[in-house]
């Protein structure tokens, strides 16, 4: 085998260094419309309003973005191992998972919503839950609610599932995110929401504990977002 001059193997590791400062990562979870979720003129490209929000963070960087998607409750653990360098995924502020990542400034205020069957007349208050058959996605604010109230949770990948098993009578109902909740009603007529009142929920891009730099870019993009009308335009967009 030939061996390289030392001149071109530094050559080369300089370009590979390059390369990857020049690429921002994000890592994501695309099932949670209509923050991150497939579409595209393929349907095979993640977009969303978070999406188009880590594009701007990216830019207002000089970087290039790139989106990693992958199972939601694997995303901390790609954080924190340097897979990823943040994490745009409609993921709650929480105690908890600030003992393992920081945040930037919360960026949407939400709340959790309950589906289930339009049939269904036995659920109308949260004291209905308990010992109920709930349906989650994973790692959620929905799955630490749900567990609250019943032992009989189950955790799926995607609240896309989790729907889809509501739909075929095997949980009594969905614990999930207010507006992809929305979304998924609008594509099933055969079930329903149950007002509820929940406590909001604030949130955040996540990012390593060992970069505060990078807190500190995307805050001050998203600031700018917000002061020229970029944020709010985005909102329109996606919000219905």
């Amino acid at each position: 085998m030939n061996k390289l001059p030392l001149a071109a193997l530094l050559a080369l590791s300089l370009s590979a260094c390059q390369q990857s400062n020049d690429v921002l990562v994000v890592g994501t979870n695309a099932t949670f419309p209509p923050f991150e979720y497939m579409g595209g003129t393929d349907g095979s490209t993640v977009i969303g309003f978070d999406i188009d929000l880590a594009k701007q963070i990216a830019k207002d960087a000089g970087k290039t973005l790139k989106v990693e998607n992958m199972n939601f409750d694997s995303l901390i653990v790609a954080l924190n191992k340097g897979k990823i360098d943040f994490i745009a995924s409609g993921m709650t502020i929480t105690p908890e998972r600030q003992a393992n990542v920081d945040f930037s400034e919360p960026y949407y205020e939400a709340t959790q919503a309950v589906l289930v069957q339009v049939n269904n007349a036995t659920i109308n208050t949260e004291a209905d839950l308990k010992d109920k058959k709930i349906g989650v996605q994973l790692g959620s604010t929905g799955d630490i609610m749900a567990k609250s109230l019943t032992p009989a949770v189950t955790a799926f990948n995607s609240g896309f599932e989790a729907v889809m098993e509501l739909n075929n009578g095997k949980i009594d109902a969905v614990i999930f995110d207010k507006e992809p909740a929305q979304s998924f009603l609008a594509k099933n007529p055969t079930l329903k929401q149950v007002p509820m009142t929940f406590t909001t929920e604030y949130y955040g891009f996540a990012v390593s504990k060992d970069n505060p730099e990078l807190v500190a870019t995307i805050n001050q993009s998203l600031n700018k977002m917000k002061a020229n009308g970029e944020y709010q335009s985005l909102l329109s967009k996606y919000m219905k």
